[in-house]
């Protein structure tokens, strides 16, 4: 369980005062893996802080998604940043991928704080440019790379995220987060086999670092 001490020290670069604002008004809830925390077409009513665990934000056309980025501990969602401040609505989805804790700030404090307390800026601020050279390198392999080359860099970032290698993933999973076919997936995961740069198991994927 996530204590106040843990969330002070994790965020202490944003001064005592604001942090006891932050833990007077805001709850920290554990999710359980899969469990959707925004919804395309949802107003932003909680700015999240994951403490423990990871999330992934997507978005989906049609069918298809496609994985913009990871939000790992003592990280925040710069798009619910985003949405939250601008009473808009998400453009954009945010599920759990494992069992998390997560810090859940009111969107109307944190807009409120910007001015008043601009310390809180420093979290975003820092969000902004990881989010900007995740988002700028995801639109690069789309450009550039072919999707084998694709898939197996999807592959090493996920063992190194979750720090788990062999990985327990679907085919369907992989297909949806890369924006293709199970089929193509699973064909693409036997060239990488034959090349000795993955191991399949019986219910998980080991990557040949």
């Amino acid at each position: 369980m996530t204590d106040d001490y843990s969330i002070e020290k994790r965020l202490n670069y944003l001064g005592k005062e604001l942090i006891q604002e932050i833990l007077d008004t805001s709850d920290v809830k554990t999710f359980p893996p899969n469990t959707w925390l925004v919804r395309e077409g949802e107003y932003i009513k909680v700015i999240p802080i994951v403490l423990n665990g990871l999330v992934k934000v997507f978005t989906q056309i049609d069918d298809k998604e496609l994985l913009l980025y990871y939000i790992q501990p003592e990280q925040s969602c710069i798009m619910s940043f985003a949405s939250g401040l601008n009473n808009e609505k998400s453009k954009f989805f945010a599920v759990t991928e494992e069992e998390s804790a997560v810090l859940l700030i009111p969107a109307y404090k944190v807009a409120k704080w910007v001015t008043s307390a601009p310390r809180i800026n420093l979290l975003f601020y820092q969000q902004y440019g990881l989010r900007y050279s995740e988002l700028i390198d995801t639109i690069n392999r789309l450009l550039y790379y072919k999707l084998d080359k694709r898939l197996l860099d999807y592959l090493i970032e996920k063992v190194k995220i979750t720090g788990k290698n062999p990985i327990k993933i679907s085919h369907k999973e992989i297909a949806n987060e890369l924006g293709t076919a199970r089929e193509v997936i699973s064909r693409l995961i036997k060239k990488l086999e034959s090349q000795n740069l993955v191991k399949l198991h019986r219910d998980s994927l080991e990557v040949i670092l």
